[in-house]
């Protein structure tokens, strides 16, 4: 299995504004493969404009935000590329399409990196942040899952969030739990 990253990435409308969706990107080499699903708006951006920025945040409420509808979150203009980036993150990299690897499910963007930041120091994760990512990824695939393994998962990462969370990271529970929630109450 190759190395994944979870990130932001931001990719650019045919309007010209900047939409903010958490990805995997996969390591290729010196590549970095962002494959969005069929339909998506960021499949759809990279194929107007073939450029991303990969913003690496520590604040989780971003990746809980965005699959529980909470898209607005403050960026800024990228220096080497058409877009913008996350204005809150630790570092980003600046992402140009090099090759397109059609697949009717998840077409893969092969990318180089033309310019990458640091614009502060990072202080560590902790497993609270770890439990967000994961529980983020648990409830974009709920419809996929039993729900005995989203009961198990939860009982597992609900340890590191009693254990680990600050304020940033209860937040983020939150909204994935009131996500959860509603999906039990659908699947009843």
């Amino acid at each position: 299995m190759p190395l994944i990253i979870e990130t932001i990435v931001t990719t650019m409308t045919v309007t010209g504004d900047v939409h903010v969706a958490p990805l995997g990107l996969i390591e290729d080499g010196e590549h970095w493969i962002i494959a969005p699903f069929t339909p998506s708006r960021t499949l759809d951006n990279l194929r107007a404009h073939p450029f991303a920025a990969a913003s690496h945040t520590d604040d989780v409420r971003v990746f809980a935000g965005c699959v529980t509808g909470r898209k607005a979150w403050p960026t800024v203009a990228t220096r080497k590329i058409p877009g913008g980036r996350l204005t809150d993150c630790v570092a980003h990299w600046e992402l140009k399409v090099v090759r397109v690897d059609e697949d009717a499910q998840r077409p893969r963007f092969v990318c180089a990196r033309v310019h990458e930041e640091t614009h502060r120091v990072w202080g560590g994760f902790n497993r609270a942040q770890a439990a967000v990512l994961e529980l983020a990824v648990l409830t974009t695939r709920l419809n996929m899952l039993p729900p005995e393994k989203v009961d198990s998962e939860l009982a597992y990462l609900d340890i590191a969030i009693a254990k680990t969370a600050g304020s940033r990271e209860r937040e983020a529970w939150g909204w994935l739990m009131d996500k959860v929630v509603r999906w039990r109450k659908e699947h009843a």
